[in-house]
């Protein structure tokens, strides 16, 4: 991933003023990577609009290698250029809540895509600090309920040993306690493992309903993939963490068909029909990033979603970090993630309503009807 903006240089008369969006992502995580294509091709399709008048947004990316050290002297070397008007953070939980005190310091107005409740809380804390993307407790709610529908009595639970990981697992336990239904076994594995085989093997040994997968999108394929080498004959699950690209690997195809997961109606956009503005736009987001792209990432969408925060704000405040801030924390816009409120009591802003439930089909994503 190569920085796709440089340093602004000097503006002949009449020419339109720079607004740099800074963003800090990992070059070796899918998902940013995929977040880096989403927000290159949003600043390009809002500066194509012309809805910013004489400004124009200039995309600078930084990489912090999933290090969190790393990410907090690119965030602060950002937020030290008076240039920069606001930041996106990566997927990075660790990274962004590590740099989240000088991201208020700086008073540098700041949208992670992040998952971790933390990112965003205690918002006292984290004034200039926004999260776009699931969060653990709707995500829980949602699966919770598919669950209780489908009458299931047993469940284990599989989560990664990170933030978001961690922080899913004490929602579910809490969801899955009030809906009287039982937990056999939870193990958490490293977010960098790469076999995953003997810890589903030691859940799928108590024999549950469902196994529920709390990961990234790489070890959730590799979990459907062991419980099937398992001869494992319940339900799988997977939380909107393991959303990844629209097709899953070919040799996971067989191991993951029907397994059914929480995540925003994105990955299935061919099943939606567009009935309103905001579908429609899901729609053509969803055929441009797949033009350039070849193929399309689930998380892109928030990725674009924080553009147009941004640019919104921009179209108002100019570079005025302070201004941004402030209409940041009031927006509402029905966005291609889905619904977005951001309160001054609540700045993680995806609305539970954007959350459905997905199911794999032959090697795709479709939604579950």
């Amino acid at each position: 991933m190569t920085a796709l903006a440089g340093c602004d240089s000097d503006q002949e008369p009449g020419d339109k003023t720079d607004i740099v969006i800074g963003a800090d992502l990992a070059s070796g995580s899918a998902i940013d990577a995929a977040y880096a294509r989403a927000l290159q091709l949003r600043v390009e399709q809002v500066n194509a609009s012309g809805r910013l008048g004489d400004k124009r947004l200039v995309l600078r990316i930084q990489d912090n290698r999933s290090d969190a050290t790393s990410a907090l002297r690119n965030i602060s070397t950002l937020a030290d250029d008076p240039h920069v008007a606001a930041i996106i953070a990566g997927g990075c939980n660790e990274c962004v809540v590590g740099a989240a005190k000088t991201i208020n310091d700086k008073r540098v107005p700041t949208i992670a895509l992040a998952a971790a409740e933390e990112v965003s809380t205690p918002v006292e804390s984290r004034r200039y600090l926004f999260k776009l993307g699931p969060n653990a407790n709707d995500s829980a709610a949602a699966l919770v309920a598919e669950l209780v529908r489908t009458k299931t009595k047993t469940v284990a639970l599989l989560y990664s040993d990170d933030l978001y990981g961690k922080g899913g697992r004490s929602k579910m336990a809490k969801q899955l306690a009030a809906a009287g239904i039982t937990v056999t076994n939870q193990l958490a594995v490293k977010p960098t493992a790469t076999d995953v085989t003997q810890t589903v093997g030691t859940l799928t040994d108590t024999e549950p309903d469902a196994l529920v997968v709390w990961t990234g999108p790489d070890q959730a394929t590799l979990a459907a993939t062991s419980a099937k080498v398992a001869q494992y004959k319940g339900r799988v699950y997977f939380d909107a963490a393991a959303a990844g690209d629209l097709f899953l690997p070919q040799e996971a195809a067989a191991a993951t068909n029907n397994t059914t997961m929480v995540f925003t109606q994105i990955l299935a956009i061919d099943d939606v029909i567009a009935t309103t503005p905001a579908k429609a736009a899901r729609k053509q987001w969803f055929r441009d990033y797949t033009s350039r792209y070849g193929s399309y990432s689930g998380v892109a969408s928030f990725a674009g979603d924080a553009v147009n925060l941004v640019a919104d704000a921009v179209v108002q405040a100019g570079g005025d970090r302070r201004r941004i801030r402030d209409i940041l924390e009031t927006s509402q816009t029905d966005g291609l993630s889905g619904p977005i409120r951001l309160t001054p009591d609540n700045h993680s802003g995806l609305m539970p309503q954007a959350l459905t439930l997905l199911v794999a089909r032959s090697g795709r994503w479709r939604l579950l009807s």
